[in-house]
């Protein structure tokens, strides 16, 4: 395997499907060695074996993000394998749209556990690591709803919209280590993430707004996290947002 990448482990996070699966493919055919986490095993076999047969090498690791002991664990499995953690990418994420009146805190307390916790613990865990190798580099994964809140989107654009802070936090603490920090804010992107959502006018809302568009792949969000990895060691790519050309 040749590319742009070769030497270095990537973790990404939400490996199963969508923006994960997509960028978990194009850093391992860059020639990273990747260790995929997730928690559906059966989706991440199917990740995995479409890198191998590629070429590529990569692990799966089956964890919880939003446990914190699991977040610690799944980096050091990686860490274990092949001895460094070069670049993690903080992708796992859940949506649940609605109304702030009448709506249900445990879907609540679900994002702020994944989106904005599992992330957290994840970074926490690979920092040590990275400050010891004098390098690194960090992707978080947020959204346009960290960049606009709207009607439906309180709760989960509060999430991402705390993500975007904790990253500048993340780049201003860690630059002196040569740690790189990267913001990736994705407009609509055809993913599973639409069908999570349980209210069913939130629901009908979200796949009109989806359907008056045409949506990015998750290929495309792959293609932008690829850019800001394989910049020269002294451009940190802080910020990337990426809309349909449809999307106001």
């Amino acid at each position: 395997m040749t590319g742009k990448l070769v030497g270095k482990v990537a973790l990404v996070t939400g490996a199963s499907s969508g923006i994960g699966e997509a960028t978990a493919i194009a850093l391992a055919l860059e020639g990273a060695s990747v260790a995929l986490v997730a928690r559906r095993a059966d989706r991440l076999e199917k990740v995995l074996q479409h890198i191998s047969d590629k070429g590529g090498q990569a692990i799966s690791i089956v964890a919880d993000v939003a446990d914190e002991i699991q977040a610690h664990d799944m980096v050091q499995k990686a860490h274990a394998q092949w001895g460094r953690i070069d670049i993690l990418v903080n992708n796992a994420g859940i949506m649940q749209l609605g109304l702030i009146d009448g709506a249900n805190t445990e879907e609540w307390r679900g994002m702020i556990n994944i989106n904005l916790l599992g992330l957290m613990y994840a970074t926490r865990a690979a920092l040590p690591t990275m400050k010891m190798q004098s390098g690194g580099h960090i992707i978080n994964i947020s959204s346009t709803a960290g960049l606009e809140a709207n009607a439906n989107t309180a709760v989960y654009s509060a999430t991402k919209f705390a993500v975007g802070a904790f990253t500048e936090a993340l780049r201003k603490e860690n630059y002196s280590h040569k740690i790189r920090v990267t913001l990736i804010e994705p407009g609509a992107v055809a993913t599973e993430l639409g069908v999570q959502v349980t209210d069913p006018e939130s629901k009908a809302w979200a796949k009109a707004w989806m359907e008056s568009k045409i949506p990015l792949a998750s290929e495309d969000i792959a293609a932008a996290i690829l850019y800001a990895v394989t910049q020269p060691p002294h451009v940190n790519v802080n910020e990337i947002v990426v809309r349909p050309i449809d999307q106001p």
